[in-house]
């Protein structure tokens, strides 16, 4: 699990095809003293389990399905990746919680340079859309950003300059792609909220409002 506060860019080595998955090799200055072989990195946003290390590299194989639903497979050797070690129960989640496991693809079909800070518009799916919420949390490639407003498949952010700077959304062009993980809450409230089945009546409207949630 995350928290969408990028630690460090890496930049990407290799990534060497096998088959429909991959091996990605990532070279970076965030430390990795702390790192044992089997803990997670999140590249991009994605989840990855690093499976060999150096003092400032790390490798980590890339499924299918993951190269499939993400930017990843995209990737050419010198590009910069956000990069966020897993988190740990000490530490703040200054963020949201992210867990790595990406939604999808989100293109920018705008991006305005103000005086302090850059405006995105991102357009989603529209299978996405749904869980993406005016003042909720979503993923952008790994970054935790607060969504302004909401317009059909579009979502619009602010991202103010340390973020720019700190991460590679300051350096991306309209048309990009960037991987999308929309927040966790709303898929498992749909998801109860379709349950009819088994003991209980699952979660309906009426109940919502029974105990409050709804006003």
């Amino acid at each position: 699990m995350f928290t969408g506060i990028i630690q460090a860019l890496g930049t990407m080595s290799r990534l060497v095809r096998q088959g429909d998955e991959g091996l990605l090799s990532i070279t970076t200055d965030l430390p990795l003293e702390d790192v044992l072989i089997g803990d997670s990195i999140a590249v991009n946003g994605v989840c990855l389990t690093v499976t060999a290390k150096g003092s400032q590299t790390f490798t980590a194989d890339v499924s299918a399905e993951t190269l499939a639903r993400t930017n990843l497979g995209n990737l050419h050797p010198g590009v910069s990746v956000n990069l966020e070690k897993s988190l740990r129960l000490q530490d703040f989640l200054g963020g949201h919680l992210v867990l790595g496991h990406v939604d999808g693809l989100g293109r920018i079909s705008e991006k305005t340079v103000r005086t302090k800070s850059l405006l995105f518009v991102f357009e989603v799916p529209d299978g996405l859309s749904k869980y993406i919420v005016e003042k909720g949390s979503v993923a952008v490639d790994g970054i935790s950003l607060t969504v302004n407003r909401c317009v059909r498949n579009q979502f619009h952010v602010n991202m103010i300059p340390h973020t720019a700077h700190k991460t590679t959304l300051g350096s991306k062009r309209v048309s990009d792609l960037v991987n999308i993980e929309t927040d966790i809450i709303g898929k498992y409230v749909e998801r109860l909220m379709q349950h009819r089945g088994g003991a209980g009546p699952g979660v309906d409207w009426k109940l919502l409002s029974e105990k409050g949630f709804l006003r």
